[in-house]
């Protein structure tokens, strides 16, 4: 039935069933049908055009689908202009995320129409919304090495009776989350062939914005992916390079995304970092973020200036360009501790040129 009505929500369908009208709540749980809307197959064409150009164009896609079934469930709508339509739908969740999504809509879906009515108006944008969202996200949690350390003995001690091998792939994982700063899409998608031992290199390929990457791992990283392979070919998984590298024995399949992230998020919470209910607290995504502090760190206790090496970080994380890893640099106390201390050994030099004394001691 879930793959019938296009829900994963069990709960929701035992309500339907037990409802006094269990055929009508099962017809409600249907999906609308994609781009059934007035303006759906302008959306749909527009989608398509841009990917015979070589765009992805998911996010978008997924946004163009949200304004059409809203529309759908509008037709009064039908002949009304893109600024009523987009503040019509802003009314149905008026939160600053969604206005923002759906003036961001608005102008993928007057680009889309300029190709048919050049004199169709594009909604204008509030500079002020953009800020008003980014003050509301969530500050990403930066992990500490005993946080770290504590993520991946939790990992080993996972309880898993009937998937031995699963607390080894789950540490693995961490691994590869905070030392490589992967993403965990990235994770999901390796094979067995992208590891190199000899060059001891993983390769990443065609991940967010088409980017496909080399990186060299340390010899820590490599000692867990070997005794990760290891357990791997004694539990019979398939050892050929395209096999997928974390593969489920009991379902004889790779390891999809959302299991993945439903696992790690129950590492976190055994851990005692994140509360059992609700979506707060430390997220997975977050070790990324730590990876880049922690590396940026490194880098000031080595005497290396940051500023010289981001670009290798840019490229390391797969970014298109380093406004995208800027956003990955969270200022903590330690962080800004180097930084500030940088910054006072080359102002004394810059003093000491200019006036020929030290005016810091």
């Amino acid at each position: 039935m879930r793959k019938d009505l296009g829900t994963r929500d069990t709960a929701q369908i035992i309500r339907a069933l037990l409802s006094s009208d269990s055929a009508t709540a099962l017809e409600a749980l249907k999906p609308v049908p994609a781009f059934a809307s007035h303006l759906g197959s302008v959306m749909q064409n527009y989608v398509s055009l841009k990917r015979s150009l070589g765009f992805r164009y998911r996010t978008q896609e997924l946004q163009l689908l949200r304004l059409d079934r809203f529309l759908q469930e509008r037709p009064d709508l039908a002949e009304r202009p893109i600024s009523i339509i987009i503040e019509a739908w802003g009314k149905r969740n008026p939160t600053p995320q969604h206005f923002l999504e759906c003036e961001q809509t608005g102008r993928i879906l007057a680009r889309a129409l300029q190709r048919i009515d050049p004199t169709v108006t594009a909604p204008a944008v509030d500079p002020r919304l953009n800020r008003q969202v980014r003050r509301n996200q969530r500050r990403p949690y930066i992990y500490s090495e005993s946080d770290v350390s504590l993520l991946l003995k939790t990992a080993l001690s996972f309880p898993s009776p009937e998937t031995p091998g699963r607390p080894l792939m789950l540490y693995t994982m961490l691994v590869l989350a905070y030392c490589v700063g992967l993403r965990v899409g990235e994770i999901v998608r390796l094979k067995v062939g992208d590891i190199d031992r000899a060059d001891q290199t993983l390769e990443i390929r065609e991940t967010k914005f088409f980017k496909s990457r080399r990186l060299p791992v340390t010899n820590s990283v490599m000692v867990a992916l070997d005794d990760y392979l290891k357990a791997r070919r004694r539990e019979g998984a398939p050892g050929d390079p395209s096999a997928p590298l974390f593969w489920q024995e009991r379902a004889a399949r790779e390891y999809r995304y959302p299991t993945i992230r439903a696992l790690l998020v129950q590492v976190i919470r055994r851990a005692g970092l994140k509360p059992d209910p609700g979506a707060v607290g430390p997220r997975i995504h977050d070790l990324r973020h730590s990876f880049v502090v922690s590396r940026i760190l490194t880098w000031y206790r080595e005497g290396v200036n940051p500023q010289e090496r981001l670009p290798y970080l840019v490229t390391y994380l797969g970014h298109k360009d380093i406004h995208s890893t800027l956003v990955y640099i969270t200022i903590t106390q330690e962080l800004l501790q180097h930084a500030s201390d940088r910054f006072r050994s080359f102002g004394a030099r810059a003093l000491q040129a200019e006036t020929g004394g030290n005016l810091c001691k």
